[in-house]
């Protein structure tokens, strides 16, 4: 029951853990016999992730508490009685009756505990629409039910998305006969130790503990051909292990930049998308400055959102990237940098590039704004500019003179600087986008 639960339960933190559920025990014996079995199997969460709550547990009502907020420990609710009836949980997503309900009017209060929605469960904009229900002792042939039925959650959690991508850099380093460089030894470690901590005990390690014995040694990750990629991918990436990062928006960045060197990697032109994606958030970081880690690695900060900077980049420069910056992510404002959740596998044709007549890349405004930032970091000792970084009252003449250098140096067109100046002057427009200077 366990097994099938954590294979196939509503997950949330995007699929990496089993969402808040309740098992209906028979009594105290047998849910202390749950709680006893899944330690053995998840030593590593014992005593937290999963609580037998009843009337013979001292603090129960601390403990529900806890159960009740949505990050907290325990996600596992072993009941008996208790949270039959009367309580109202909306992040719970899975029921499972593992005991016998003969009484109709109390069943349907059971089933009453998932009915509760939850707006954002799941992520931005990704409410709690319907909950699962693990009915292993016939109760709903009983009465007579017969809901809607799935086999489970189909998408790949998070770390498996990590693990499988790590595995695919590995084989492409290997291409690039880069098998002794450093880049290749972190990632076949790292890899190595999420192997390694995986217990073989486990119900759901156990089938593929012959694989998971091999690819805990060393030696396994020295070369990998196509049938260890495929082990890798096909058998171990998914399987639990005990090495937990909790950090999703910094798991998140991870998968980013593993994309990023993966595109650099194999020549493909999404490597300009995601490289975008990672200027952005870079130039949030930026605005957080006064955070004292954010102020740490302003000057890289800084320095990828340069052009400059991706011209002869490699894969290992975009490692040190994603280490130094992986913990900061957190600080950016959700509302610039909307996560966009998937559960199936994007599929694109070939890229184009398409010019269109009359709208050139002057027109966009956000990106005049982007240059213009550049350049005024650039020339930051004219005198026009050197007023700005002071905050000193520009006159006309220095708007005259500011208007003349950008179109000299190309930041600017006349019909950029019309633009600007039917929303309000340009002074204005060029203090708002001005260098964070010290």
């Amino acid at each position: 029951m366990l097994e099938h639960l954590m294979r196939s339960g509503q997950k949330v933190a995007d699929g990496d853990r089993l969402g808040k559920t309740i098992i209906f025990a028979k009594n105290h014996a047998h849910a202390q016999f749950i709680s006893d079995r899944f330690d053995k199997n998840y030593p590593h969460f014992k005593g937290e992730f999963a609580r037998v709550i009843d009337f013979q547990v001292e603090y129960v009502q601390s403990l529900i508490d806890a159960f009740s907020a949505v990050s907290k420990t325990p996600h596992i609710a072993i009941s008996v009685d208790m949270l039959d009836t009367g309580i109202d949980i909306p992040e719970v997503v899975n029921l499972v009756f593992f005991k016998m309900v003969r009484s109709k009017t109390k069943f349907w209060q059971m089933v009453g505990r998932g009915t509760r929605l939850r707006p954002d469960l799941f992520g931005p904009g990704r409410p709690k629409k319907y909950f699962y229900i693990f009915d292993y002792c016939q109760n709903l042939e009983f009465f007579s039910q017969n809901p809607d039925t799935t086999s489970g959650a189909a998408g790949e959690s998070l770390s498996e998305r990590l693990f499988a991508s790590r595995v695919e850099l590995l084989a492409e380093l290997d291409k690039c006969g880069s098998t002794g460089g450093e880049l290749r030894k972190e990632v076949a470690e790292r890899l190595r130790q999420e192997v390694e901590q995986m217990n073989v005990n486990n119900f759901i390690v156990r089938p593929k503990r012959k694989l998971v014995e091999k690819y805990a040694e060393a030696k396994a990750w020295e070369t990998l051909g196509i049938d260890e990629k495929n082990e890798l991918v096909g058998d171990v990436a998914g399987l639990p292990s005990e090495l937990v990062d909790e950090d999703q928006e910094a798991k998140q960045f991870d998968l980013l930049i593993l994309r990023l060197q993966l595109g650099l990697l194999r020549h493909e032109k999404s490597f300009s998308r995601w490289s975008t994606d990672v200027k952005e958030i870079a130039g949030a970081l930026e605005e957080k400055a006064s955070i004292p880690m954010v102020r740490a690695e302003l000057e890289l900060i800084i320095e990828v959102q340069t052009d400059d900077f991706w011209q002869d980049i490699t894969a290992s420069m975009l490692e040190n990237v994603r280490k130094r910056l992986r913990s900061l992510v957190k600080f950016v404002d959700k509302t610039k940098r909307q996560n966009i959740y998937t559960d199936f596998t994007d599929l694109m044709g070939e890229e184009r590039e398409i010019e269109l007549p009359g709208f050139g890349a002057g027109h966009d405004l956000d990106r005049y704004r982007d240059k213009t930032h550049q350049f005024l970091r650039d020339n930051e000792n004219d005198p026009a500019i050197h007023k700005l970084r002071w905050n000193e009252p520009l006159n006309k003449e220095d708007i005259d003179a500011l208007e003349k250098i950008l179109i000299k140096a190309g930041a600017g067109t006349p019909d950029d600087l019309s633009k600007v100046r039917s929303s309000g002057e340009l002074g204005l427009f060029v203090r708002s986008i001005r260098p964070s200077w010290g």
